[in-house]
């Protein structure tokens, strides 16, 4: 089945044109994601979630944000960070959990299976706090093969100095760092 991106201006806006997610990624089309982080505090310390990309997906076996996904065609950013959460880790949230804490471009070219991939997103972020342990999520397995609650600091630490497989932007832990410090 075909999937269908909005096409999104330097702002994230749409444009009103849509294209399908394999040419948007083969031609490097600006389209939507939409980026959950969970959070919860142990020890007085702030841990992230952190999913362990499955198999068939591009950076297989590398962790990333807890939730994050295409928006599709005609859906905005909250719905879709509510599905994506919903359908990957099996949380169910409303649209008052969810903190955004910024938007995000990312540019990046790779090569995945193959084929050339050129990604141009445009990113909001957000985060939630929820206090569950890692197996009480129920994963969507096509995309998820498993999770880790992972202290911040040591989440930053090591996804700068590549010290565990992972996928995760300097950029957007940033932000979330910045959020975290405020609190």
């Amino acid at each position: 089945m075909k999937e269908f991106l909005d096409i999104v201006d330097e702002y994230g806006v749409p444009t009103g044109e849509v294209v399908e997610r394999s040419v948007a990624h083969a031609e490097g089309v600006m389209h939507r994601t939409s980026h959950v982080w969970l959070l919860r505090k142990k020890a007085d310390r702030v841990q992230v979630l952190l999913q362990k990309r499955a198999a068939g997906k591009t950076f297989p076996g590398c962790y990333d944000i807890s939730s994050a996904g295409h928006i599709p065609a005609g859906v905005d950013y909250v719905p879709s960070a509510l599905r994506e959460l919903q359908e990957e880790l099996g949380v169910t949230a409303q649209e008052q959990d969810l903190i955004c804490i910024g938007d995000l471009y990312q540019k990046w070219d790779d090569e995945f299976f193959g084929k050339p991939f050129h990604d141009r997103q445009y990113s909001r972020v957000f985060c939630m706090w929820l206090d569950q342990n890692e197996d009480q999520f129920t994963l969507q397995e096509e995309e998820v093969e498993g999770v880790i609650w992972m202290d911040l600091l040591d989440c930053v630490r090591g996804a700068e100095s590549q010290t565990f497989p992972n996928c995760l932007v300097p950029e957007e832990l940033a932000m979330l760092e910045k959020y975290v410090e405020k609190l």
